[in-house]
């Protein structure tokens, strides 16, 4: 079995890029199959040469982006044999360096995945872009993270970020309280991710003066919105009315990232998704940006990859069209 030795000059980094115990070498070790056995900072390899050629990139990838200030977590080396694993030729100092924000808690906000780094690209160099993959791919949090910056930097005035509220197994007329507080539980998440980006209080304060506003869709009625970035999340439980409605409330100098899932529709059966609608009428329209994302860059735990995955196998078995379009 072909052999192969690193040896990384810092030892305290080495140390660092091994993990606790040798935690990160079992991660490439398992992903690859490849045994690896640290000693000091020295590493020795042993598999088969394509396997073996692969770690050996990994190792020094993700020890070139430790030299340059990023802290490298077990989660961070499963990332890096996935993207190695799809474009051998891709720098991960490139794309772990490209900050797109550092959260409330310090934590540096960055992509993980190529598509990742696709879409925050698109975002930066387009007015209006798409989002269209599974759960758990970064697409809101991503977009989130954007408006966020943006705003910091005196880029756009104000942060909209807007959800169908659409009944996926309850009746909104059976939650108590009035038209705001039936809807509020549709835009939790958005808030969730607010608060992840910036101080409650902070938030708090941005989202009495109207700086950010977070509403659901059918608020957008009506307006226009110039200066301002907008987020609409969910788009796959918009009707073709209701998304048309969106991308016409875009005035001067506003950017709008459009999300969601067109295999989690939860319109009635007959209708047609706005997001599915959308994604064949603009395809091929100058300032339009679409990013598609996969199994392959979900940054959850690990199991949701499988999850999805058998879930898509179960759809293909059947063989049925996507709910509210023909589109797939």
């Amino acid at each position: 079995m072909p052999t192969h030795q690193l040896t990384f000059p810092d030892n305290a980094l080495a140390q660092a890029l091994f993990g606790e115990q040798g935690g990160n070498l079992r991660l490439i070790g398992r992903n690859l199959k490849v045994k690896l056995n640290a000693r000091g900072n020295q590493v020795h390899l042993e598999g088969a040469p394509d396997a073996l050629s692969l770690a050996g990139r990994v190792l020094t990838e993700l020890y070139a982006v430790m030299e340059a200030g990023y802290a490298v977590a077990p989660q961070d080396v499963q990332y890096a044999v996935r993207i190695l694993q799809e474009n051998g030729a891709t720098s991960l100092k490139e794309l772990f360096l490209d900050t797109v924000f550092i959260s409330a808690m310090k934590r540096r906000i960055t992509p993980k995945s190529l598509n990742q780094k696709r879409y925050i690209e698109a975002i930066r160099t387009h007015d209006v872009v798409f989002g269209i993959g599974p759960a758990g791919t970064g697409k809101t949090y991503l977009a989130m993270a954007m408006a966020v910056a943006a705003l910091i930097n005196h880029e756009y005035i104000r942060i909209v970020l807007a959800r169908p509220a659409v009944e996926a197994g309850e009746k909104l007329g059976f939650l108590p309280g009035d038209l705001y507080e039936k809807v509020n539980p549709y835009l939790r998440p958005l808030y969730d991710a607010l608060h992840d980006m910036m101080d409650f209080e902070k938030a708090t304060r941005l989202v009495q003066r109207g700086v950010i506003e977070v509403a659901p869709l059918a608020f957008m009625r009506g307006r226009t919105l110039n200066d301002s970035f907008v987020i609409l999340d969910e788009a796959q439980n918009t009707t073709s009315e209701q998304m048309l409605m969106f991308l016409t409330r875009l005035g001067f100098g506003a950017k709008a990232v459009i999300t969601g899932d067109i295999t989690q529709v939860d319109l009635p059966a007959g209708v047609t998704s706005g997001l599915i609608e959308a994604r064949q009428l603009l395809a091929a329209v100058d300032g339009i940006a679409m990013v598609h994302f996969t199994d392959r860059d979900v940054v959850r735990h690990p199991l949701v990859q499988d999850i999805i995955r058998a879930y898509e196998g179960r759809r293909g078995r059947q063989v049925k069209p996507e709910r509210g379009g023909k589109d797939a």
